[in-house]
């Protein structure tokens, strides 16, 4: 594989924990509790190798046909996230590929996630993806029922809640990504406060490129950013 045209990778990788650094230390937060996830779509192995040289370890896809290739080829110790959306016919292709599952927007995909990983004895951690813009064109649960739908997965054996995750709204700048993650976190503390064994709501996914500072100042677990990295 020739590395040679992202040697870029490297260098803005380092940028961009440089800025994750910068907005914990702003808000007060510990920069370890914050995970870095390079979203590889589009970018083919060698890019990803080159972000793994420089020592980075965790990516996210957004499409399997595209990420199945890649997670075959790529070293073992690669930790995976589907971060796109995920239909019902393809769970038994994702099961066992990904660490973490971030999309997961309703309750029959919960269900047929839940069945076929019983199938196959294992146990698929996921993220309940939350549409905080109301924006028709995406994906996940409204706002107003995400609390309610998140504490009805506790029944479903198979699978692990760990979390919410969300895209910023397209309009809006700044201020509306921080008002759509502020939301996104008080309902988070709210489903914690529950306590509840079987939703252990250990993540917030929130915030790509353009907000990702953003993100970390409201709470943010993991990010998701691409093109800061990936981008010629």
């Amino acid at each position: 594989m020739d590395l040679a045209q992202w040697s870029h990778i490297p260098e803005r990788l380092a940028e961009v924990e440089a800025r994750v650094a910068g907005a914990a230390a702003r808000c007060g937060r510990d920069v370890a509790d914050i995970r870095l996830v390079l979203v590889s779509k589009n970018s083919p192995p060698e890019a990803v190798l080159a972000a793994y040289g420089a020592g980075h370890r965790e990516f996210g896809e957004n499409r399997v046909q595209e990420a199945l290739p890649k997670i075959d080829t790529l070293p073992a110790d690669v930790i995976w996230h589907l971060i796109g959306h995920l239909q019902s016919n393809k769970v038994n292709k994702v099961l066992g590929r990904f660490d973490l599952i971030h999309s997961l927007d309703s309750r029959d995909l919960a269900e047929r996630l839940s069945e076929k990983s019983l199938a196959r004895e294992r146990v698929s951690s996921v993220l309940v993806e939350v549409n905080c813009s109301g924006d028709e064109s995406k994906h996940g649960i409204p706002m107003s029922a995400a609390r309610d739908f998140t504490l009805k997965l506790a029944d479903l054996k198979g699978i692990v809640v760990d979390g919410l995750m969300t895209i910023g709204p397209l309009i809006g700048g700044a201020e509306g990504a921080r008002q759509a993650f502020a939301g996104l976190r008080e309902i988070y503390k709210s489903l914690r406060a529950e306590e509840h064994p079987s939703l252990p709501l250990r993540e917030l996914s929130m915030g790509m490129t353009d907000d990702f500072e953003i993100a970390v100042e409201e709470g943010a677990s993991i990010l998701r950013v691409g093109r800061a990295v990936f981008a010629d």
